[in-house]
């Protein structure tokens, strides 16, 4: 049978780095790719290709496509996993800043998959997996800009899954909850640098210190679950619309959903009073 192949974006930690390995222990050939290609080097002896990428760079898309047809005559999921949180007021948060999170969130996304189609598209089949958050549905406070993100990934993971499906090819959407990542950290350390000189510095404040405890949480979903989660998206009979897993995931969204925004945002002001 032929070797099926993978290419996972955002590769060189969390949730990416574990999918890369177990789809390698499953006998895919995997590309990792990421901007910290140093930070993977301990996947090679794995039979792991890893290639250094930056998605917003379409000259980077354009190389690590053309080299995974060039190789392996094809290419059977890419799972786009590279993104970030800007997390601040919409007032403190250069318009430029937001642009580049939409650029790596969703443009950089769209590009790179708009790359794969048309080998995917030749040979029949395919597999788009996006990786949006629970956060793609709800919301958190000062995450103006993230939401927006992963809000726009859903809605546009919704329409390419319909112009896709006449031609083999299936779009999932994963939606973690609180994962076991240095996601937390990097998310507080932004916030961190411009709490002092903020005019919300009274609300900042409590919110850092609840991403403190997130950084902290034993309860927070271990990466290789989600990995998991992945797989099955790239390899279940019927895969899912929406693959929901991690800490805290289905109740926000069942609160939001089943008992609306106002009961929803008064646990949220609850939280950042403790």
């Amino acid at each position: 049978m032929t070797q099926k192949t993978v290419l996972i974006t955002g590769a060189s930690s969390g949730m990416g780095r574990e999918a890369a390995r177990l789809f390698a222990q499953k006998g895919w050939k995997v590309f990792a790719g990421a901007r910290r290609v140093e930070r993977m080097q301990d996947l090679v002896p794995l039979g792991i290709a890893t290639v250094a990428m930056d998605v917003t760079n379409p000259a980077d898309n354009a190389r690590v496509t053309d080299r995974i047809i060039a190789e392996q005559g094809r290419i059977d999921a890419l799972i786009n996993n590279a993104g970030f949180g800007l997390f601040g007021p919409v007032e403190d948060i250069a318009l430029d800043a937001a642009r580049y999170q939409f650029e790596v969130n969703l443009f950089g996304l769209a590009d790179l998959t708009r790359r794969v189609l048309p080998q995917m598209r030749a040979q029949g089949s395919g597999r788009i997996i996006n990786v949006s958050s629970m956060g793609g549905r709800i919301f958190t406070p000062f995450g103006a800009w993230y939401h927006a993100t992963k809000h726009a990934l859903e809605g546009w993971s919704d329409c390419l899954r319909f112009e896709l499906e006449p031609f083999g090819i299936h779009v999932s959407v994963i939606e973690p909850g609180m994962v076991g990542t240095e996601w937390g950290g990097v998310v507080r350390d932004g916030m961190q640098e411009c709490v002092e000189t903020s005019p919300y510095k009274t609300q900042l404040k409590p919110f850092i210190k609840l991403m403190r405890a997130y950084d902290r949480n034993p309860r927070a979903t271990d990466p290789e679950v989600l990995a998991f989660e992945f797989y099955r998206a790239a390899t279940d009979q019927r895969p899912r619309r929406r693959y929901v897993r991690g800490f805290s995931a289905r109740p926000a969204l069942f609160v939001r959903k089943w008992l609306g925004d106002g009961v929803y945002e008064a646990i949220l002001r609850r939280g950042l009073r403790h």
